[in-house]
């Protein structure tokens, strides 16, 4: 009789449960921040992009999926809107057309 060595099957260990709820109402909280927090661009910028993060890790939910959506489109204006702002304001850093504080 021969004997084999034990070899036990790897488990992955299951995925917390619940978590995509959490994250499709961040999401949706860090995108209207995200719009607000746009005219400033060291905000505005990291701000989207964790809502756009969030509500794509909350889309395994189908309870969830229509937050996770909003939360990634407002993650989407916020980053736009963002860019603008910064593009805008390297634009008038770069023209001197700034405002001009005199004494």
């Amino acid at each position: 009789m021969e004997s084999q060595p034990f070899s036990p099957e790897p488990s992955s260990a299951p995925a917390p449960k619940g978590n995509e709820a959490v994250f499709a109402a961040v999401s949706l909280m860090t995108g209207i921040t995200s719009l607000c927090a746009s005219l400033l661009p060291i905000c505005g910028g990291p701000l989207a992009i964790a809502s756009i993060i969030f509500g794509y890790l909350a889309m395994k939910n189908p309870e969830k999926k229509t937050l996770a959506i909003a939360g990634m489109a407002l993650g989407g204006v916020g980053l736009f809107l963002t860019c603008l702002s910064a593009a805008y304001g390297a634009y008038v850093g770069m023209t001197g057309q700034g405002f001009q504080f005199s004494p």
